[in-house]
């Protein structure tokens, strides 16, 4: 069998065993709002670029959810229900069922899973720590930066007021109720070497690659936590959702223990194959759910998103572009004409006084395909809360990660970010900031919300992009342009 339709999550074949992304994202994207929106589906049905035209439309269903908390729920649950309808499990012998009606088993013939365990051997750190220039900020000190980073505009009160509670309550760190399941474990941005430096006792998945687990049980062994992960019956560690969901699942099923797991989804992966990962991960929380309702739902949002935001938001960014001197008023208008409006827009344009916005920040050189993982795990989330699950979903800021400094032109646009008021974070800042608003979230009661999209609001760290005057993306050429010379520097280092 070609890896094309190997054995496992897959999107559907048409009548000439064709795999088409395209066609499963739109449909998706169309589906979510034929319910509430259907001029909107029937524009998503007829686009014909829909690599150029997707950002534009996935602002629009965002702006069809901020129309009220039925709305929102209804494009989650219509959405989610596309998805389950649409990807496919593919058997060993070639056979597909959507994945609304698939069960996860291990395929006959194949041995399950055995089970490793590596026991960390320094002390439990006890306090909430944050890398930043060099230096490391804890308890007044941080308080002081996360009140620097509101002032700035580039946390939003919440997220400081999130971390101080942890501050607080250093008891939380170890995870104490809960065993955290990491999914794609070694991610640059998730918070496998946080929670094993704090004592937590973690199921890690990832894919079997030798040296990124050697790097991992390093991790676990200079932590203070416990690290258990699957092998396979050669020996090597790590398992692929994809490929080997019925055997992920019998084995989680075997090893999860007593305590409610926290599942954290930070696998990625690029093109379609994140689609698929992202949908694989759902049917693996659906199946852990219906186990135990107590389980917890976690995934980091990015900040390049389309997003609802609340009028405080919309009044600053205002407030900004009102502000702009003279002469950068000056400069900025002939390059809007000649760029036919392209240029240096005003943010949140449509927004009425005194309503939320959209903080448009979708980058179009992410592609189609990350845009609709990432909103399938924005709608489970979505979903999830709403019938009273836990759920942990984190705007984290635009960071240098190795996704970003790889892409040229992200890079050069992260490197003159700071021209525009955004600023660009550290991972080792980062990590230990949203691990932290993680452990938060599962101690704390479910949230009662106004509205669904209040998930992604409450704790944002944006990085600015949200409270600058400009729409970001009018600004990404520019800021690229001045960001180029440190690109091209990191780059060749």
């Amino acid at each position: 069998m070609s890896e094309q339709t190997s054995a496992g999550v897959h999107f559907p074949a048409d009548d000439q065993g064709k795999r088409s992304t395209t066609t499963t994202t739109k449909g998706v994207l169309a589906d979510s709002v034929r319910g509430v929106d259907p001029a909107l589906a029937e524009r998503i049905d007829g686009t014909a670029d829909w690599r150029k035209g997707y950002v534009d439309l996935v602002h629009a269903v965002t702006a069809a959810s901020a129309g009220s908390a039925e709305r929102a729920s209804r494009i989650a649950a219509d959405g989610l229900a596309s998805m389950r309808r649409r990807m496919v499990l593919v058997d060993d012998a070639g056979s597909e069922v959507p994945l609304a009606e698939a069960e996860p088993t291990v395929p006959a013939g194949a041995a399950p899973f055995g089970t490793e365990s590596v026991r960390g051997t320094a002390e439990p750190v006890t306090e909430l720590r944050v890398p930043l220039g060099g230096r490391e900020l804890a308890g007044e000190e941080l308080r002081g930066q996360l009140g620097a980073w509101v002032d700035a505009g580039v946390v939003e009160p919440s997220f400081a007021e999130a971390v101080s509670e942890v501050i607080d309550h250093p008891e939380w760190l170890a995870l104490p109720g809960h065993r955290a399941l990491l999914i794609g474990a070694g991610a640059e941005m998730g918070p496998l070497e946080t929670l094993l430096s704090w004592g937590a006792d973690v199921l890690a998945i990832d894919l079997p690659r030798s040296r990124a687990w050697r790097y991992k049980k390093g991790l676990a062994t200079r932590g203070a936590g416990t690290l258990t992960f699957p092998v396979d019956d050669s020996g090597d560690s790590g398992a692929d959702v994809v490929h080997q969901p019925g055997q992920v699942l019998e084995w989680l099923r075997r090893v999860r223990g007593e305590q409610p797991l926290a599942v954290g989804m930070h696998a990625y992966a690029d093109s379609g194959v994140h689609v698929r990962v992202s949908a694989a991960v759902d049917l693996l929380m659906d199946a852990l759910t219906d186990d135990d309702p107590a389980t917890a739902l976690a995934w980091l949002a990015t900040p390049t998103d389309a997003f609802v935001v609340p009028p405080e938001v919309v009044a600053e960014s205002r407030r900004r572009w009102a502000a702009r001197g003279l002469a950068l008023k000056g400069t900025q208008a002939p390059m809007r004409v000649l760029g036919r409006g392209r240029l240096f827009a005003q943010a949140y344009r449509d927004a009425q006084e005194g309503q939320h916005g959209i903080a448009d920040v979708l980058v179009p050189q992410q592609g189609p395909n990350y845009a609709m993982a990432k909103r399938m795990q924005r709608w489970r989330g979505v979903q999830a809360e709403g019938r009273g699950q836990r759920v942990s979903f984190n705007v984290a800021p635009a960071t240098w990660t190795r996704s970003v400094t790889k892409n040229p032109v992200l890079g050069a646009a992260y490197g003159g970010a700071h021209h525009f008021g955004v600023e660009v974070f550290a991972p080792e800042t980062v990590r230990p900031l949203m691990a932290a608003l993680l452990v938060r979230d599962l101690v704390r009661e479910t949230p009662q919300r106004a509205h669904p999209e209040e998930l992604f609001s409450d704790a944002a760290a944006h990085g600015g992009l949200w409270r600058v005057g400009y729409e970001p993306k009018t600004a990404l050429g520019v800021a690229a342009v001045a960001g180029l010379p440190g690109s091209l520097r990191r780059r060749r280092g």
